[in-house]
This record gives structure tokens, sequence and C-alpha cells, in this order.
């Protein structure tokens, strides 16, 4: 893993396991919007990571994106709200489709339950940011980001949530990386385009080991829905009336 949940840079209602890859929000009640960062700056280069949502999906937000050091992260540790996007140093993408930057919210993507797995890739040199939902592509959220220093970043404000990261990776932008995600363009019918390239075995595990994630994401653009999606996202339909609870809960305290 290029990196890790940051157990110095985090909301207070935070608890790291897993070898501070898994990180859960609110252990028993919540009373407000939680927050963590990861520990490594996102230097210059392609950065692609996975989060798995590990917990059941509701409340008022629950977000996946990424924001600079000078994002508060406990500010709203007393206020139920989305805190990625809330400024101009953040940007998120909410489990109810929306995306969310200098307090403006747009609609993006379907929404992501439990189960889900959200991939964001940070291009540096392009200046993109991309966001994917079981490795199919969502699309671009950000451009115009270069020469901006960033890290990723997750927040909740469900009680007993939890989020996990299952990929970190990063590789500096070479031609080596550009030629791989042009093949990838080329082959998207694939699992894995490294399945049909006529490539020697080693050259293969270099490239399997070195850029994987670029040869195995699906790049072609899936378009929003304004409905609920089926499956394990129908665990997020809790939402309202368990976080209601908890507000009574956190008032009485």
């Amino acid at each position: 893993f290029d990196w890790v949940w940051d157990d110095l840079n985090k909301s207070t209602a935070t608890l790291l396991t897993c070898g501070n890859r898994k990180v859960n929000f609110h252990m028993e009640y919540s009373c407000g919007t939680a927050a963590i960062r990861g520990n490594k700056e996102l230097a210059d280069g392609q950065h692609f990571w996975e989060i798995e949502m590990t917990s059941p999906v509701y409340g008022t937000d629950m977000m996946v994106g990424i924001g600079t050091s000078d994002v508060n992260l406990d500010k709203y540790r007393h206020t139920f709200c989305s805190l990625l996007g809330k400024d101009e140093d953040s940007w998120g993408l909410s489990y109810t489709g929306l995306l969310h930057h200098k307090g403006d919210k747009t609609n993006f993507s379907s929404r992501f339950g439990q189960g889900s797995i959200i991939g964001v890739h940070l291009d540096t040199w392009h200046g993109t940011l991309t966001f994917f939902k079981n490795r199919k592509c969502i699309g671009v959220a950000a451009t115009k980001l270069q020469n901006k220093k960033f890290y990723p970043m997750v927040c909740s404000t469900a009680a007993k949530s939890s989020m996990k990261v299952i990929r970190s990776c990063a590789s500096c932008t070479s031609l080596q990386y550009l030629c791989c995600y042009r093949l990838r363009q080329l082959l998207p019918d694939y699992v894995d385009t490294l399945e049909v390239l006529p490539l020697p075995p080693g050259l293969k595990q270099v490239l399997h080991n070195k850029l994987g994630w670029v040869l195995s994401m699906n790049y072609s653009t899936s378009k929003p829905s304004s409905s609920s999606s089926s499956g394990s996202d129908s665990d997020s339909s809790c939402g309202s009336d368990a976080e209601a609870c908890q507000r009574k809960r956190c008032r009485r305290t």
C-alpha cells in the first residue's frame, strides 16, 4: 500500500483497525461529522486508490474524496453535514451520488451502499480527479488541479459506520504509464488487458506489479441514474430514521 489512514490527522470520533487501513466512525452514537485523511501527501504523478464501504451506508452523508492540508477534519464534529466539498479546499462524492465542491453540489452518479467499491484516480500531470464505482468509471469530477497538494479523505455522519482502503497505488507519469493507459482504452472489454497482450511473462509481471490498476480499470463512463441502485446498495435506504435516532440520543447526553 502506498498509504494508509493517518492516526495523527483525524476526527476524535474515529478508530483505526486492520493496520490503519480501516476507519471506524462514531463507535457508539453520532453527534456530528467525523473525517480522516491519508498519511501521505499525494505528490506529482498518478495516484489511484479504492475504498470499500464495509458497513451499512446511511445518514446525512458518507463521502469519499480529496482535500488539502487546510481542511479542518474536526471542525464539524457537532454538526451533521457533507464535510468534503464544503469549501474550496476539498472535493467529495456522497453516497447519494452528489458531487460536492465549494459548497455546491451536482448530480454525478447513482447511489452506493454497503459493499460498494469507490475508486479515485488523481492525475496531477493532467490535473484531473476521476471517480469509479465498482471498477467502472463514473466520470471526471474536477480539472485544473496541477500544482496543488492533496490528501485522500473520507468522512461520515453515520453511527457505527466504516470504510476500508483495499488498494492505494502511485506511479510517475512516464511513457510506460501513458502506453498502458492507451492500451486499456483500446482494449476495454477484457477484465485485464495483460491477458491478451503477446508480451514476455517477465514483462507482464513487471507491468502487473507497477501498473496493474491501469490495465484493469473500466474507463468507459457510466451515466448517473436518478433511481437507487440495486443489490448491496439497498442498505443505504435505512438512512434518515437511523440517524434521527442518533441525533436524539446525542441531545440527551
